[in-house]
């Protein structure tokens, strides 16, 4: 069975940047504050605007919408948050996993509140190395998905971590039935890079942003450069992909 495409997700911190992030041809809709931390969180207020936004828009309704709970380091503080981001409708929920929290026990308590009503995507911080043994937490906890992003929002995800840690990360997860994203401070340069590894998504800000700043706004070039990279990535992988296949058949 072939794996799904990888698709592109764009951080949007009100709905007019959601509108031009999902015409400019983003994927998943992800609401974040920049302003606020890594994975600064918007208002619910302003969560349920992008979700409305896009939902009005036929033309998007293949669209995902998504948003971070934001930076919580304590646990009661993280559960309350997400119960408000789930509320507003997201198809997805992105809790990050502080290495300050007692990790385990804040994913077992997300999964019994939250699994049955929202999909839970578990956020993984790189700047301090990755446990992927909770990996198969996240995945017993009944989360939909894992991604890896950064704290400090510098050099990058791929200054932080190979290549060879982030596909054993994404091989590991898939095998436990999880979905999969790379982000942090990635640039469109990176999707080169990134795309062979297989990720069901790929996250910008920063390098999506006028100046490559992710405190201002997304620039619709850059996203149209993102997302016409990506898809020209993964046609090429399919296109080969069909190939071998009809060579093996042949043989």
């Amino acid at each position: 069975m072939s794996r799904p495409r990888t698709r592109l997700l764009v951080s949007v911190s009100t709905p007019a940047e959601a509108l031009l992030a999902a015409e400019a041809g983003a994927d998943l809709i992800d609401a974040k504050d920049p302003s606020a931390g890594p994975l600064g969180a918007l208002t619910p207020e302003t969560v349920t605007g992008i979700v409305s936004a896009v939902r009005a828009n036929a033309s998007f309704a293949d669209r995902l919408v998504t948003a971070v709970i934001g930076d919580h380091r304590d646990a009661d503080a993280a559960l309350v948050a997400a119960d408000r981001i789930a509320a507003t409708g997201v198809d997805m929920v992105k809790v990050g996993l502080y290495p300050e929290l007692d990790r385990p026990a804040l994913v077992a308590a997300l999964g019994r509140r939250l699994a049955g009503r929202t999909r839970l995507v578990a956020v993984l911080l790189a700047d301090h190395g990755l446990d992927l043994s909770l990996v198969v937490r996240i995945a017993d906890a009944g989360f939909a998905g894992v991604m890896i992003d950064t704290m400090g929002k510098g050099d990058g995800l791929l200054t932080i971590t190979g290549l060879d840690t982030l596909a054993g990360f994404i091989g590991h997860a898939r095998s436990h039935g999880l979905m999969t994203g790379l982000a942090g401070s990635l640039k469109v340069a990176d999707i080169d890079r990134l795309v062979p590894l297989g990720p069901d998504l790929i996250g910008f800000r920063g390098g999506l942003c006028e100046g490559g700043d992710r405190t201002r706004p997304l620039d619709p070039e850059r996203v149209r450069a993102a997302a016409a990279g990506l898809g020209a990535l993964v046609a090429t992988a399919a296109s080969t992909g069909a190939a071998a296949t009809s060579r093996h058949a042949a043989e």
